[in-house]
């Protein structure tokens, strides 16, 4: 069977443009099999990001028909071969080459977050004790792999640009996952409602919808910071004491 992908070709410095590759396809291709075949026999200049194959590296992000998700993980099968595959870069980041993002910015937010403090030993022994309800909260955010495409997806980045004031969903996940962890004893929450941005986020959960992970971003890391935020610089009675002690 042949179909047709219409990828994204584009230089640095210049303005980048789609080209159409008909290709053979075959039963249980994935759009990253027809990316390398297309590479093997039309365009062996066509730069794409990918490692593992299996949906664990998240570094073949990209954006299929129009929807962020990884090349890897999204198979020939469950798309519209009649019509033409359309494979483009994540547009929340800068384009370096066709299918290939400058996603560096995330590990530079990553450095401005309060790492983990542990908090001291309660026990005779030197070591801690926490129930495993609190420490299975926080395994959801660890399954996180980092392909960005929930960065990808955020209006806040992708149409708003808010790149300086707001972190994404990715890393209020992972402050949720410090913030929320039993041991640690560090405070973000003055940094999430100053630095972070966490306000921009009117919990859409379309970052929770494209996740491949599943992680619940928006119902269990999100919407939990928000309240904190709430609760501690905007509840009326909170402030009250405040002022009193």
């Amino acid at each position: 069977m042949q179909a047709t992908f219409r990828i994204w070709r584009s230089k640095a410095g210049e303005a980048g443009r789609f080209a159409d590759y008909p290709t053979e396809v075959s039963e249980g291709m994935v759009v990253l099999d027809a990316v390398h075949q297309i590479q093997a026999d039309q365009a062996p200049d066509l730069a794409c990001r990918w490692n593992c194959k299996a949906g664990k590296c998240g570094s073949c992000s990209a954006e299929v028909n129009g929807r962020p998700k990884l090349m890897c993980m999204t198979r020939l099968n469950t798309l519209d071969l009649a019509q033409p595959v359309t494979i483009e870069p994540m547009r929340a980041f800068p384009n370096i080459r066709d299918l290939v993002t400058d996603v560096s910015w995330n590990f530079q937010v990553k450095t401005g977050i309060r790492k983990f403090r542990p908090r001291a030993a309660d026990a005779a022994d030197g070591t801690w004790r926490m129930s495993q309800r609190d420490a299975d909260r926080v395994q959801e955010f660890r399954k996180c792999i980092e392909c960005f495409l929930c960065q990808d997806v955020c209006h806040v980045l992708r149409d708003h640009d808010k790149h300086e004031a707001f972190i994404g969903p990715r890393f209020f996940a992972y402050t949720a996952a410090l913030e929320m962890h039993p041991l640690d004893a560090d405070d973000r929450l003055g940094d999430l409602k100053e630095h972070h941005g966490i306000g921009y986020c009117n919990i859409t959960k379309c970052c929770t919808k494209v996740c491949p992970e599943h992680i619940h971003i928006t119902d269990n890391a999100i919407i939990p910071l928000k309240e904190r935020v709430v609760d501690r610089f905007y509840d009326p009675v909170t402030r009250l004491l405040r002022m009193f002690r």
